[in-house]
């Protein structure tokens, strides 16, 4: 019969290879749901693999855990997809607990006999789970709107949150150094846990998918980390293969709203300015009803429609389907516009227009889509603000100069669902607005577009 550590070992290698997989099949959409089951069915074994560990004293404990774990995963589980982005915050936060509690378990049954490597490895597990931790609860916080979506700035911010890192750093090396020195050990947790709060506060809406994305890549590091402390490989591998594929989504999403990485963290990104708000008032803007807005979709040939945060705050998607398909059964070729960082997470979009049966070849990236902006008859905008934005392009002076976006003001037509001429999370204007060829919808989207959906069906409600 085979030796239980050789059994261990073999389901923690199998479960290795299904993480492997599902990080690749998530790539794609074709293949995200095999993603998902090898993921889970991965997660499955190293959860068995582990119970089986000799080492466990007492199975009545870890029963107890895995019932608690199920009370709440269960209903955190059954969120609305446009909750999606704060959940997966709340799930690097519990994560990153997990990690700080093990370290801290570990650094006090070894300490002081701990080896200097050891020792390293240990303090950048309590450091990054620790921060991840608060930083993790203060993002779903805002996503939640408990907290103040708009950034929190002062003066001599980065100095203040680099001086705090650093000592928590500083800490560290002293106890790779000296082990002894175990009073210091509290410091290294309640350091990052305030810096991990200092950390997100300045960071507003707009850039939370890139920090979402960078607090994966700390909790995996972490575990990671966890690995070598407690000698597994299947630690190491899953956590970073979760940090590095974490962080290089974190660097290519700043690239896409070209900004660097170091401006995402440390920089206050939405102050609204005074002087574009000011101008908002005096301008004209034309807008139009329902009827309108349908009579014109009728007519075009081309439609591009782009979604943004206010869809899916306004839970539009299913809305938007039915509208896809009233204008398709008149033969209107419509595609859909997404930035890659439209909305408050990563893919945000693609899986709100996915829940509601878009196919997914209709889903064109912005690469993909600004070149046939200038053919598209109509440009239908639902609740995006700043990737829309052609102050992007044109104004040296604006904070989101630079940033690739979607060229929808070269359509033929631009139309604008949005409840009120408010700024959007970079808290500036939006020269499209005043455009000739755009007409402003005001409304709440999902109403807006289910009154469209009326006009075009005849007025009836009848499809």
């Amino acid at each position: 019969m085979m030796p239980t550590e050789t059994f261990i070992e073999i389901t923690y290698f199998i479960a290795t290879i299904l993480f492997i997989l599902s990080l690749k099949w998530l790539s794609s959409p074709t293949t995200a749901r095999h993603g998902v089951w090898a993921g889970e069915i991965g997660m499955a074994l190293a959860i068995g693999g582990t119970l089986l560990y000799r080492g466990i004293v007492d199975y009545k404990l870890v029963a107890i855990g895995l019932v608690l774990g199920c009370i709440i995963g269960v209903p955190l589980g059954k969120v609305a997809m446009t909750a999606v982005p704060q959940r997966t915050a709340l799930s690097h936060a519990f994560g990153a607990l997990c990690v700080t509690l093990v370290g801290t378990s570990e650094f006090y049954l070894r300490a002081p006999n701990i080896s200097p490597f050891m020792m390293a490895v240990l303090s950048m597990e309590v450091i990054l789970g620790s921060l991840t931790f608060t930083g993790s609860l203060m993002a779903a916080g805002k996503l939640q709107e408990i907290l103040p979506q708009r950034p929190i700035t002062y003066k001599g911010q980065n100095f203040v949150n680099l001086g705090m890192l650093s000592l928590a750093i500083a800490i560290a090396v002293i106890l790779c150094l000296h082990p002894e020195q175990m009073k210091l050990f509290p410091a290294m947790i309640i350091i990052p846990l305030i810096f991990g709060v200092m950390l997100v506060v300045p960071i507003g809406g707009a850039d939370m998918p890139t920090v979402i994305s960078l607090l994966n890549s700390y909790a995996g590091l972490s575990a990671a980390a966890m690995g070598f402390v407690l000698n597994s490989k299947l630690l190491i591998i899953a956590g970073a293969l979760d940090g590095s594929s974490g962080f290089i989504l974190s660097v290519i999403m700043s690239k896409d709203m070209n900004r660097s990485f170091t401006n995402v963290l440390f920089g206050g990104f939405g102050q609204i300015q005074a002087a574009a708000a000011g101008v908002q008032e005096q301008r004209p803007v034309k807008s139009a009803t329902a009827e309108e807005a349908a009579a014109i979709l009728a007519a075009a040939s081309k439609v591009v429609i782009v979604p943004g945060y206010g869809m899916a705050v306004a839970q539009a998607q299913h809305n938007v389907r039915e509208l896809y398909d009233a204008l398709t059964k008149r033969v209107v070729n419509v595609t859909f516009g997404i930035h890659p960082v439209a909305g408050r997470m990563p893919g945000h979009m693609n899986v709100l227009l996915a829940e509601a049966d878009i196919p997914y070849d209709k889903l064109l990236d912005m690469d993909n889509i600004n070149g046939d902006m200038a053919q598209t008859d109509v440009a239908l905008v639902i609740g995006a603000n700043d990737v829309t934005n052609p102050a992007a392009r044109t104004d040296a002076s604006s904070p989101i100069y630079g940033m690739p976006i979607l060229d929808v003001d070269k359509a033929h037509t631009v139309m604008v669902i949005k409840r009120s001429m408010a700024a959007g999370f970079a808290g500036i204007d939006n020269p499209l607005y005043y455009l000739d060829q755009t007409l402003m919808l005001f409304g709440d989207a999902k109403n807006f577009v289910g009154n469209i959906v009326r006009e075009l069906s005849g007025g009836d409600g009848h499809h």
